[in-house]
Order: C-alpha cells, then structure tokens, then sequence
C-alpha cells in the first residue's frame, strides 16, 4: 500500500452532497487536492467547494463513473483516486422488509460501488491512484433489525478486500473504511423502518479526517476500532 499525498492530486468525491462527503471534500480541498464533486443534488453540490467541476447523479447508475472520469480529466487530465462516501440505510425485521427495499439497498451500497469501480479503474491505474469506500461497523458486526443493510456493508467489504489483492499489481490502492454509527442524519432518512436505540455516534469530522489520514499515510483498512 503506497502513500498518496493529496496536494496536488485530482480527487473525485462521490456523495459530496451528504454530510459525510462534504467533509471528505472540504478537507481534502483544503490539503491541497482538486476535488470533483458527485452526488444527487446540484444546488448542494455547488456549495460544497467553490468553483469544483460537479457530476450529478445516482451511485445506481451504471453510466455514472465515466461522467466522474470525463469531468475529472476535462477539468485537470487525470483522475488519481475516488472516494465512495454515498449509502443508503434501512431498518427492520427482514420479514417486514419490502423487497423494492432490499433491491434498493444493494443497488446503491453494493451494485453501485462495483460499477463505478469498474469505470474508474482504468483512470486509477494510469495514475497508479486510490479508491476508498465508505462501509460501516454493520459489516464487522451485523445488527438485528438490519439484515439487509448489514449485508449489503459486508459484501462492500468483501469486494474492496478481493479488489485490493486483484490490482495489487496494477499499483492501484483499495482502502476499506468501517466507521462507527457517525451522526450524520442518516438514520433519520432510511428506506424503511426506524431505528434502533443507538449510543451516541462519532462526529463526522472524526471520520472524515480519519479517511484523509488513511489516504495519505498509504492504509489499506480502516476498521471501527481504528476510528475515534
């Protein structure tokens, strides 16, 4: 695993119209880095970082990851990492769960992420660069009452780990990152269901600044117990 400066680099960051992306993007603007901005909503997006080439889309759109590509190397002629920060959560008894919801959950948490890994990848490996996806402790530790998400996060990790080995040779990177529950509001915006009682979460700067450590001090896995 190589380090990766951030001065410099041209960064697209994917969910940089949520909390947590938006403070993946700020900070990695403010280390230096050229940012691209991804997400779903265009107004958010634009007042992320001032005057960053934005893309709006849905991390469930097969076609999205060549839009980050050709946006990156049109504003600076290269790509050298992307963060996935998007997700989607939902909550309660698999039995109760509607399966446009279990569709939905693995679509963007799990489909999503390989489609635009497989889009970017060409991009990454002429720039022998990084990919961080944003998974969840679930993945460590499935919960109760969040079956399918709990899924949907291992699986992510599952992918990220068998990526990391499949371009070990390519000099791309790949870091896992399993946060903590982070209070980011997104509970209170789940597909279905409510919550558990959860303990309080980490703040998101937490997090986010973890995932800029671990880009640039060249850390393949971030897992729960690493953050905060």
């Amino acid at each position: 695993m190589s380090a990766h400066p951030l001065s410099g680099s041209v960064v697209a960051v994917v969910g940089a119209s949520g909390v947590l992306g938006t403070l993946i993007a700020r900070g990695a603007s403010a280390r230096g880095a050229h940012v691209v901005l991804v997400g779903r909503d265009d107004g958010r997006l634009r007042s992320v970082v001032e005057g960053a080439p934005v893309v709006v889309g849905d991390l469930g759109d097969a076609t999205l990851g060549g839009r980050v590509v050709e946006a990156a190397t049109a504003a600076h002629g290269r790509l050298d990492g992307v963060v996935n920060a998007a997700g989607v959560v939902a909550f309660g008894s698999l039995v109760d769960t509607e399966d446009a919801v279990i569709e939905e959950l693995f679509l963007v948490n799990v489909m999503g992420p390989l489609f635009l890994a497989r889009a970017v990848l060409p991009a990454l490996t002429e720039a022998k660069g990084f990919l961080v996806n944003v998974s969840a402790v679930v993945a460590e530790q499935p919960m109760a009452g969040m079956a399918a998400y709990s899924a949907t996060k291992a699986a992510l990790t599952a992918a990220d780990r068998a990526l990391a080995k499949e371009l070990r040779r390519t000099g791309v990177d790949v870091i896992d990152v399993r946060p903590p529950h982070t209070e980011t509001g997104l509970v209170d915006r789940a597909l279905a269901g409510k919550p558990p009682r959860l303990p309080q979460g980490l703040e998101p700067t937490v997090v986010a600044e973890a995932v800029l450590d671990a880009i640039e001090a060249g850390t393949s896995e971030l897992g729960s117990s690493d953050i905060g």
